[in-house]
């Protein structure tokens, strides 16, 4: 009798432990099933297309663009029109040398309408104009760098976290699978409990080993979920958009040639092209002070119309008109040193931009040699990992049947799953950082933007 009610009281247990299992399984919130699937291509193609960033430096671009213009520069003459009109009221008393009365004049009014056409012309100021003029170019050549640097960053950026969702989607697939061994534990262990062959307390351990797992798959879903939104952001779409990444592995190119990539780094990495054209930018501000060491030539000419009303004297009306011409011919002699003092100044920011280059140059090779050793690093890290892993499934597996038939304890099959799972967690980061390091490579290369093709 007495062996009869421990046995009910073991099935009331494990009824109970049943249902809080299914209950910690229900309230694990899936994300939205969807069929929309998409590549990096296509994300790139839809980031490329809306994000917010890239038109904003796009539309700078395009100012850069309008500014290079001949009457920007100073080319072309300044025309003018004007015309007047004016009306004029003396009251005046004149008295004569010779004595006699005062010529007494009350409300004469003169009225004068003009109108005229004014061209100015600065034909010669010391190369001022054909510098300037260069000096749009070269702004607008850097309008277009800045450009090229946003899509970069742009296309590294969406590529690091179309990645980085695909790495989550995978480990979201690993925690559900190690949920699923430990539903199938605790399952062989209830079966065990009801016979009386497992005490409580493993009835107990493998009940929070799955809580535990249920516990990280909940949360990765929320990290899945904030890698989405992200995306969505960087595609500049509506972050509810919901989707899932094409890519079921993070595939990285083995093959890159450090010479070839140092070569082009050194060649076309768009910062240090940005940096050169400062230095470019600052050699032509001096020519625009040195061309105030010149004379100056400037031609001013027009055309004017005047019509004069009087209500006294010998004349009704009187009008006049026609072209005027002159030319003005200046040189500042003393102007306070300022001349010599400006151009100093600017020779020493053009031995700033100067170091700037160097110093830039001499950083990228840095940031190269650091990421080629990591990028190296870690393709050697994921041969090991993958090894890794492949030993902790045998292992997993061979702990697994021995836990069947008895042979092996609850806590040591829960360290081979630990195993297997902190296996596949650590080639996953393997993967990925590789990934990250060869995407930084291309960028850093200026070749960013093959991950278009």
């Amino acid at each position: 009798m007495r062996l009869f009610i421990q046995l009910k009281r073991k099935q009331i247990v494990s009824i109970l432990l049943i249902l809080l299992t299914s209950s910690a399984v229900a309230q694990v919130q899936k994300p939205t099933v969807v069929d929309t699937l998409l590549n990096l291509n296509e994300c790139l193609e839809i980031g490329l297309v809306n994000n917010f960033d890239l038109q904003i430096v796009r539309n700078e671009e395009l100012i850069s663009d309008n500014n290079v213009t001949l009457g920007n520069a100073g080319f072309l003459p300044d025309a003018s029109l004007n015309s007047g009109y004016n009306i004029r009221s003396n009251n005046s008393n004149q008295f004569p040398m010779e004595g006699g009365d005062a010529v007494e004049t009350r409300n004469s009014n003169t009225q004068t309408l003009d109108a005229g056409v004014n061209l100015n012309w600065t034909i010669f100021e010391g190369f001022r104009v054909q510098t300037n003029y260069k000096r749009l170019k070269e702004l607008q050549s850097v309008g277009e760098l800045y450009t090229r640097l946003e899509v970069e960053n742009l296309v590294a950026g969406l590529t690091a976290e179309y990645y980085n969702y695909v790495q989550q989607q995978i480990r979201l697939g690993n925690f559900e699978y190690a949920v699923s061994l430990s539903k199938e534990r605790l399952r062989i262990v209830e079966a065990r409990y009801q016979v009386g062959s497992l005490s409580r307390l493993d009835l107990q351990q493998a009940r929070v080993d799955f809580n535990a797992d249920s516990s990280m798959l909940i949360q990765q879903y929320e990290i899945v979920n904030r890698s989405r939104i992200r995306l969505n952001e960087l595609m500049g779409v509506n972050v509810d958009k919901q989707f899932m990444a094409a890519d079921t592995t993070i595939l990285f190119n083995t093959s890159l040639l450090k010479e070839d990539l140092f070569n082009r780094t050194m060649e076309q990495n768009t910062f240090l092209q940005l940096s050169e054209s400062n230095l470019t930018l600052s050699e032509l501000e001096l020519s625009s002070l040195r061309s105030r060491n010149y004379p100056y030539l400037r031609l001013n000419t027009g055309y004017g119309f005047t019509h004069f009303d009087y209500n006294q004297g010998n004349f009704d009306r009187q009008r006049t008109w026609g072209p005027n011409v002159g030319v003005t011919i200046g040189y500042t002699l003393f102007d306070g040193f300022n001349r010599s003092r400006e151009q100093k100044n600017q020779q020493i920011r053009i031995r700033n931009r100067e170091l700037e280059v160097h110093r830039d140059k001499l950083a990228i090779e840095s940031d190269f040699a650091n990421m080629w050793m990591a990028y190296q690093n870690n393709i050697e890290l994921t041969t090991l990992e993958v090894e890794s892993l492949e030993n902790a499934e045998i292992n997993y597996e061979i702990a697994m049947e021995r836990y069947r038939i008895g042979d092996l304890s609850g806590l040591e099959l829960r360290e081979a799953q630990n195993s297997l799972l902190e296996a596949e967690q650590r080639l996953l980061t393997a993967q990925y950082n590789t990934k990250l390091y060869e995407i930084s490579l291309m960028q850093i290369s200026g070749s960013i933007t093959e991950f278009l093709r």
